[in-house]
């Protein structure tokens, strides 16, 4: 299973409860910037391992990746901020994984347009 999990944008307690138990409960989380993803896993005490995956990489490591994922392991996919494969890398994962017929859960949460919109 492959979870996207949305982060906070800007408080890093702007995250759900449901995200902190997966992040904690899954042997692996991919991130965008593992150094920023760091401060937010520490902050909640998640001792997680993390992986790196953005931009620059995503094209080298997603078929290994998705082998892992079909081999049975649980991933979760998070971004620097808000919900991963909107503006942020993902989507060659997540359309890898349906390729493949692997479940892909997207975990609502924090996403930069709700917020931009009810203010405006």
């Amino acid at each position: 299973m492959l979870y996207l999990v949305p982060t906070p944008i800007g408080n890093l307690e702007d995250i759900t409860l449901r995200a902190i138990r997966i992040l904690k409960e899954v042997p692996v989380v991919l991130a965008e910037d593992t150094r920023t993803s760091k401060r937010l896993l520490d902050h909640h005490g998640i001792e997680t391992r993390l992986r790196a995956f953005h931009a620059h990489n995503e094209h080298a490591v997603v078929e290994r990746i998705v082998d892992e994922l079909e081999a049975g392991a649980d991933m979760a996919l998070i971004s620097d901020a808000g919900t991963p494969g909107i503006s942020d890398p993902g989507f060659l994962l997540v359309r890898a994984c349906v390729r493949r017929g692997i479940s892909v859960t997207c975990l609502p949460g924090a996403t930069a347009f709700v917020p931009a919109l009810a203010a405006s």
